[in-house]
């Protein structure tokens, strides 16, 4: 008679490891970014662009280049350049991002040495080609920018082209940057020493930028500039000034100016939100430094209460800011013309300056898409590496609101998304003349790829 007893079963465990011929990948997701790319019509201006960079035919396209260094950083795997060897021995990576060839690390370093110091200004065009594009898409109708410098720390190499003592105590580069909302409309890379005024760059960048908004979005729409007090210069208020255009600039606590606000009697209480936790008390005058040709509107704050708790004398943080909104010139009217007559208030502009801490936003997302430090000793070539990152960092902010905003949301960070998107198991096989990428069921359910991948063959807002 047979035993009624259960059998125990076979354990699960994997005895062997063996290699396969299969088109395997880790990052299916990345196949819909590069898709995305090539959609758009980028790719066109790049090689409008940079075309020239091309010496042989024997060489990839410029192009596919760019294409390549792009998706390096979407991967985000790793930020040494020995990694695009890796990438070359992956044979599934080519039919990923659509290309014939990959490149090898020596061919991105060539590439990258390419470029002459001129044309690394040339990326400031993609950079302010794509702010006006999405900008376009937002309809916004007022325009909020952030003036500010950042700080790539790569202390570990002190002796490579640029890298100098910064305001942070590390050594490093410190470019200057024009944002808007989490995009990028400009930048110039500069060395670490660099201070936030340094020369004449922020008065050149700010008056081509307003004459490109009004050419080729809207002459009307309100502009607003959010700079601290490295900013606090005559020259750039006068320039906002004759532009017809806004700002909002962190001053100093110049004897004058704390002078003005003990005798000022008509002080207010100030809360940002109903949920806000803290209780400031401001007041405003008209102020006037020896330099300056005219007084401008300064708006002195103390934080007095913060979680329920008055602070003693003496411990209130004071802050000063300086602003020509209210003072009746031509950002008043196209303020009240587009329906943002509350801008003029002094507790709205105090507000509005307090979330100039949102600026800082777009510099913690571009840190996570791509990394601190560079790695070139040329100072030309990490400017070419820095504007790359900031240019995929643009173009993925895009794709993120264009294509997979309804199964992530567009707020999250480089490493969020590629944890949920990118980091898809994937196949790719022929089949019927047709090449296929077969993911799992609950990926392709979960992120609907087919309507992704749709959305990329129709009907994306073109890049012109």
């Amino acid at each position: 008679m047979k035993s009624k007893k259960t059998k125990p079963q076979k354990e699960l465990k994997i005895t062997k490891i063996i290699p396969t011929d299969l088109q395997l990948t880790g990052i299916a997701g990345l196949s819909v970014f590069a898709r995305y790319l090539r959609k758009i019509a980028f790719l066109s201006i790049v090689e409008r662009l940079f075309g020239s960079l091309r010496k042989s035919r024997k060489g990839l396209p410029i192009n596919e280049l760019f294409v390549q260094i792009l998706c390096f950083f979407m991967d985000g795997t790793s930020r040494h350049l020995t990694w695009f060897d890796q990438i070359k021995a992956d044979n599934s990576r080519a039919y990923l991002i659509e290309t014939k060839e990959l490149a090898s690390s020596h061919a991105i370093k060539r590439f990258i040495g390419s470029f002459e110091f001129c044309r690394v200004f040339l990326f400031r065009n993609l950079f302010q080609k794509i702010f006006i594009w999405r900008l376009k898409q937002s309809l916004s109708s007022i325009i909020v920018l952030g003036l500010d410098t950042m700080v790539l720390n790569n202390d570990y190499a002190k002796k490579r082209h640029g890298v100098q003592s910064t305001y942070k105590n590390v050594n490093g580069f410190q470019p200057l940057q024009l944002t808007w909302r989490r995009y990028f409309a400009d930048a110039v890379f500069r060395g670490g020493s660099k201070h936030s005024n340094h020369g004449d760059t922020v008065l050149k960048m700010v008056e081509y930028i307003v004459k490109l908004i009004r050419k080729e979005y809207r002459k009307d729409v309100p502009i607003i500039i959010r700079m601290d007090a490295g900013f606090y210069d005559d020259k750039i208020f006068s320039l906002c000034e004759k532009l017809g255009i806004g700002f909002m600039t962190g001053g100093k606590e110049y004897n004058n100016v704390l002078h003005l606000a003990a005798e000022a009697t008509e002080w207010q209480p100030f809360e940002k939100s109903e949920n806000d936790r803290k209780l400031w008390m401001l007041t405003e005058f008209m102020c006037k430094q020896k330099s300056w040709k005219k007084e401008r509107r300064t708006i002195v704050s103390s934080l007095v209460e913060e979680d329920g708790q008055y602070l003693f004398e003496g411990m209130c943080r004071d802050s000063v800011m300086i602003t020509n909104i209210g003072m009746s010139q031509d950002i008043d009217e196209r303020l009240k013309e587009s329906g943002h007559g509350e801008w003029l208030k002094a507790e709205t502009i105090l507000a509005q300056y307090h979330d100039r801490g949102a600026d800082e936003l777009a510099n913690r997302a571009l840190k996570t898409f791509g990394h601190e430090q560079l790695p070139f000793k040329q100072f030309s070539s990490n400017a070419v590496w820095y504007n790359m990152m900031l240019l995929g960092h643009n173009l993925f902010e895009a794709f993120k609101e264009d294509v997979t905003d309804q199964v992530i949301a567009a707020s999250v960070y480089a490493d969020t998304f590629r944890r949920k998107f990118i980091d898809t198991a994937g196949q790719i096989i022929r089949h019927a003349g047709r090449m296929i990428m077969k993911v799992p069921r609950c990926d392709f359910n979960r992120l609907q790829f087919h309507s992704l991948l749709a959305k990329c063959q129709n009907g994306l807002p073109q890049l012109c």
